[in-house]
């Protein structure tokens, strides 16, 4: 039996610790952090984009999207709202080290109104304008206070080669078939990392393509793909992160929509 546990304990940390996980992959999970240097100098006010158009409340309005080797930032019909001029550009999303930050007036920086950006090996929060708002500095960096863990209640489980989805608390028997959640039978299974632990959302691979399906083994997004990442795109932002020629990466939503 694979043991998803301790990678989700892994992952909860990481995303709390630094958002910039979500550049990982299926195959491979690496974390970057950029470099930091010191604050600009001048005022730093929030500031909301006007163009910003809101067609599906449960996505963000302002996507990261990669054009050329640069990343920007689209909305929701695709346009680009902040050109792209960055290595890393991730979702709006709090950053708890900014958040608990010992200087009092950095700690709006962390909020979910900014995203956290990399260019030139300099790392930046910018607003929804695109204006670059904060520069990281270690010494603003705080102590991160982490909620209480969920536990999930399904885990992968391998079989003959293959995987199934179980209920860890009901599941007792591997011989009798109706213990499972999803009898074993596909290439690769990993759960996504989300809030709703009854219905989490599986990144599943089945004749060498990948696609996601829920824990009633309903294909939420086709098998399709050479690669979806894992990563925190699901939990951040309510969209997968994929591929079809193993290269180009780019978000999709739980319609299939890319963007």
């Amino acid at each position: 039996m694979v043991n998803m546990k301790n990678i989700l304990n892994v992952l909860c940390i990481f995303t709390s610790v630094f958002v910039f996980s979500q550049t990982k992959s299926v195959k491979k999970i690496t974390v970057k952090q950029g470099a930091k240097t010191a604050v600009k100098k001048g005022p730093a006010a929030k500031k909301t984009n006007p163009d910003l158009v809101v067609i599906n409340k449960d996505l963000p309005v302002l996507i990261p999207k990669k054009k050329g080797d640069q990343f920007g930032y689209v909305d929701q019909n695709g346009k680009f709202i902040i050109q792209p001029e960055y290595h890393i550009a991730v979702f709006f999303y709090e950053d708890c080290n900014l958040l608990n930050s010992p200087n009092e007036k950095v700690r709006k920086f962390g909020t979910k109104e900014y995203a956290t950006v990399e260019k030139d090996m300099i790392s930046y929060r910018i607003d929804q304008s695109g204006k670059r708002v904060y520069q990281f500095k270690e010494s603003d960096f705080g102590k991160c206070i982490f909620e209480e863990y969920k536990q999930q209640l399904f885990q992968a489980y391998t079989m003959n080669g293959f995987y199934g989805i179980i209920e860890k608390a009901k599941f007792v028997n591997a011989a009798d078939y109706r213990q499972f959640q999803i009898y074993p039978q596909y290439q690769y299974l990993y759960i996504m990392e989300g809030d709703d632990v009854a219905n989490p959302m599986i990144v599943a691979s089945n004749n060498d393509k990948f696609g996601v399906i829920d824990v009633n083994n309903k294909i939420i997004i086709p098998f399709e793909y050479a690669n979806i990442k894992r990563n925190f795109s699901w939990k951040l932002g309510k969209m997968f992160e994929v591929t079809k020629d193993g290269k180009s990466y780019y978000y999709v939503d739980a319609d299939n929509k890319t963007y």
